[in-house]
């Protein structure tokens, strides 16, 4: 990659300091926020501000950092169009690091592959940490997509991140995303369904917590989620629905592969349930409130058997 010049996409509450850290470890960024306020503030810690996304058309790697692939094709589609009417220098990046459809990743990276008449690719990279790991820039980043074009963008990433793996090709990253999503989101629902048990039948959660930490059921989720369990503070480090959407992807590619996905299935589900309350915008450890709902429902039907979301 000549220089170490991206453009940056999104500088919302991972993208910001993710886009802060490449500046501080040396890459000239150049950020675009659909709101002035954050791109502002990228400039005070030296960052540069586009005023349209196709002003970052000739730059060599471009980083979307957006809620969903349908957010990114629109915000997108006045660069495409640059670039189809002028391809930029081959070998220019798009470089996707929100977590996306591992499918429609790459028909994504096929539209542009045709409009820049081969001069762009797409490379998926989404992460892993939460908004802790972008501020610390100790994000987990999974990467799929051309050898070579992982290679080129392989400074940026780790300027951003301290595992930083190429797992496949295009979409790779998104599956190994779902994953991991897969893990996150169920293992906070058993967090939140531990909580509200114990806390109904008489035991102190912090205290159960605090065990469980210290045996087999101890992990990172724990660690990170498990205090916003107890204290049941919900002040969003990230939406919540995006979780339900997460889920969704691991479902659409266990039906692409035939794998059975009994967890995320009913992940699916509780998390629409988590939308349908109206909870979508608190952070995830807000699914115990669903689940909290759910019991009372549960307490006023006991007698017609298990309650179905």
């Amino acid at each position: 990659m000549h220089g170490r010049r991206a453009g940056f996409v999104g500088l919302g509450l991972m993208g910001f300091p993710m886009a802060a850290n490449a500046i501080r470890n040396g890459w000239q960024i150049t950020g675009w926020n659909r709101s002035p306020g954050p791109a502002m503030e990228l400039q005070k810690v030296g960052g540069a501000n586009a005023v349209r996304i196709e002003d970052l058309r000739d730059l060599p790697v471009i980083v979307f950092m957006l809620p969903d692939l349908a957010h990114i094709e629109e915000a997108a589609a006045g660069l495409l169009g640059s670039w189809e009417h002028q391809p930029p220098a081959p070998g220019t990046i798009v470089l996707v690091m929100s977590s996306v459809s591992p499918t429609s990743v790459k028909d994504f990276g096929e539209r542009v592959a045709a409009v820049s008449r081969g001069h762009v690719q797409v490379v998926d990279a989404p992460v892993s940490g939460g908004t802790k790991g972008a501020e610390e820039g100790t994000l987990a980043i999974m990467a799929g997509g051309d050898t070579a074009a992982f290679r080129s963008v392989e400074p940026l990433l780790q300027s951003m991140g301290t595992t930083v793996r190429h797992l496949g090709p295009l979409g790779a990253g998104s599956l190994a995303k779902a994953c991991n999503q897969l893990v996150v989101g169920t293992t906070t629902a058993a967090l939140a369904e531990a909580a509200e048990l114990a806390e109904r039948s008489g035991l102190d959660p912090a205290a159960l917590f605090e065990v469980l930490a210290g045996g087999l059921a101890g992990s990172k989720v724990l660690d990170i989620v498990g205090p916003r369990l107890v204290s049941e503070d919900y002040a969003p480090t990230g939406p919540a629905k995006f979780m339900h959407k997460d889920l969704s992807f691991v479902v659409e590619a266990a039906r692409a592969s035939g794998t059975a996905v009994p967890m995320a299935t009913a992940g699916v589900e509780l998390y629409a349930e988590l939308k349908r309350q109206g909870l979508g915008d608190q952070d995830l450890a807000v699914v115990r409130q669903t689940i909290s709902h759910l019991s009372g429902r549960t307490t006023e039907t006991v007698a017609e058997g298990t309650v179905k979301l």
